[in-house]
């Protein structure tokens, strides 16, 4: 009876020390990975959009007259006052149509004084000495003409600026309209760019408290040394392209920037109550973001998530987590939905404290 009880006790202790060593080796079968929250706060970020660069003013310097390029007194890329003489046409023939129109006008005037005296002596009536004062008029209008013309023959800059390209020489004979040369103005600039719908309302939305400054970045990646303002907004959108022009003003002094360049405007971007994770938290499947969601049984199941803006270590979420929601931070590759894990948690800002960029 003793040696019963005996086996009895022996295969009970036997089966209590065989369950508690395999709940021991389930529970060191647990891996241990860090978890973390997202964080929801406000942020910033650079937008970065083509630019087209304009002067302030460029206009096309044009012959009003035909003719032969007698002097060409300014040379491309030369700086030139308002009002300064650039061309010189030949004011020959223009000036000799000059001559015959005041020799008309002299006559004219003589004509309706003669019909004057002879009008006041009942000599002729008073239609003859009206016609005679018409005909002055139209000498006097064909003489203003005429010097008009002759003023054209002098081509002058219409503000300060920088002489373009000439592609005519002196003798050239040139027509009417036909384009000498073109004239900017550079001491400011504009850059025109293209913002998507969504990103201009946005825009309109926090004008008041992100500002209008912006930065140009230049060809060779360096910044324009001066900021920018964006000034004015234009009246449609492409139905192409689904964007809006926006344009820029920059201060040029020292004239680096010039009509026709390209560039890149960068706008600081603010975000309100964004919720963000870090980005090596993160896999992509086709072209779709998940994160493994840590539940209270620290059971992880992938979740496809929706992304609002990429960051260099962060991403802004727009859909699919919340602020409390647990998201693994390691293991990523190694671990499979519905798998239980043992929970470290370590707080997002120290996460992104540490965290390097995620290619």
């Amino acid at each position: 009876m003793n040696r019963v009880l005996l086996l009895i006790s022996i295969c009970v202790a036997t089966g209590i020390l065989n369950s508690c060593s395999s709940k021991e080796q389930e529970r060191h079968d647990v891996e241990k990975f860090s978890v973390t929250t997202p964080l929801l706060t406000d942020t910033s970020f650079t937008k970065e959009y083509v630019a087209e660069i304009q002067s302030v003013q460029n206009v096309e310097i044009r012959a009003k007259v035909k003719g032969f390029v007698e002097k060409i007194n300014v040379d491309e890329g030369q700086s030139v006052k308002a009002g300064q003489l650039l061309f010189t046409i030949r004011p020959v023939e223009y000036q000799a149509e000059l001559s015959k129109a005041r020799a008309e006008v002299k006559k004219a005037e003589l004509e309706k004084q003669n019909a004057k005296i002879l009008a006041d002596k009942n000599i002729v009536s008073q239609t003859e000495y009206a016609l005679a004062s018409a005909k002055l008029d139209q000498a006097k209008a064909e003489e203003a003409v005429a010097n008009l013309y002759v003023s054209y023959t002098q081509i002058r800059a219409p503000f300060a600026g920088i002489i373009d390209r000439i592609p005519f020489k002196v003798g050239s004979l040139i027509d009417e309209g036909t384009l000498l040369t073109s004239l900017s103005n550079n001491r400011e600039v504009y850059a025109y760019f293209n913002v998507s719908e969504s990103e201009y309302l946005d825009f309109k939305d926090r004008q008041n408290s992100s500002g209008n400054e912006v930065t140009l970045l230049l060809a060779n990646g360096l910044p324009h040394k001066y900021k920018g303002s964006i000034q004015t907004i234009e009246g449609q959108f492409d139905k192409n392209t689904g964007s809006i022009p926006f344009r820029a003003k920059f201060p040029n002094p020292d004239l680096l920037l010039k009509h026709g360049e390209t560039g890149r405007v960068q706008r600081t971007v603010a975000l309100s109550n964004a919720l963000i994770i870090p980005q090596a938290a993160t896999f992509e499947i086709q072209d779709k973001v998940y994160v493994y969601v840590v539940d209270k049984n620290n059971v992880v199941s992938a979740r496809n998530i929706s992304v609002k803006q990429r960051l260099p270590n962060i991403y802004v979420i727009d859909d699919g987590l919340s602020a409390n929601d647990k998201i693994l931070l390691e293991g990523i590759q190694s671990v499979k939905d519905d798998q239980k894990i043992q929970a470290v948690y370590i707080p997002v800002r120290q996460v992104l404290l540490q965290m390097p960029t995620k290619p």
